[in-house]
Parts: structure tokens; C-alpha cells; sequence
């Protein structure tokens, strides 16, 4: 995990107080261990990311899948939520990957 660990600082918070959304350099805390909406979003991260920090995602996520299912107040709530969200179907395209629509032309009057 070279590559996770050289990139961010893991802390505890020093205070309880609220996030300040003005603050470009300040730090949001997801706890995907504790909730299910935050390992999504790693989950997420890790395909968007260099290759490096992926693979060490990767295992994060793995380690994390393989103990046991803890949840936080707030991992309890997402849980409800993305079971929702997982049943609902998005329609998807039916274009094929490379190829594009034919522009529709305007008729004039």
C-alpha cells in the first residue's frame, strides 16, 4: 500500500466540530468499513484513479469485504438507501461504443 500511504494522511479528528465547506484544504472522513455508501465511493475512486493507488484501493476493499459487516449510525442509514437505489434500473443506451447517432435534421418552413 505504498501508494495510499505516501499519498494521504490518515488522522483522527481533533475536534467535533462541523465541516467547513469554504475550506479547499479541508478533509471529509468516509469510513468504509463502518458504512456502505462510503465503500461505494471508494469503490468509485479506485476505477478513477492511477493505477498504483487502484491496486492498493483494491486491497484495502478486499480486507475490508472479508472481516466482518460493521455498521455506524449513519452506515445504517445509507444501507437502506442503497438497497432502494440497487433495485431501481437506470435505462441504459442502446448505441453501440464507437459508433454515433446520425444527426437529426431540422426542416424548414
Amino acid at each position: 500500500m505504498a501508494a495510499l500511504t505516501r499519498r494521504y494522511v490518515v488522522m483522527s479528528l481533533a475536534t467535533e466540530a462541523s465541516f467547513d465547506r469554504r475550506d479547499p484544504d479541508g478533509v471529509f472522513v468516509l469510513k468504509p468499513w463502518k458504512d456502505p455508501a462510503a465503500l461505494r465511493a471508494l469503490r468509485t475512486y479506485r476505477d478513477n484513479c492511477f493505477p498504483e493507488l487502484g491496486r492498493d484501493i483494491d486491497a484495502w476493499i478486499g480486507t475490508i469485504e472479508a472481516g466482518p459487516t460493521v455498521r455506524g449510525d449513519i452506515g445504517r442509514r445509507n444501507e437502506q438507501h442503497l438497497r432502494a437505489a440497487a433495485t431501481r434500473k437506470r435505462p441504459t443506451s442502446k448505441v453501440r461504443a464507437g459508433r454515433r447517432k446520425k444527426p437529426v435534421k431540422k426542416r424548414r418552413r
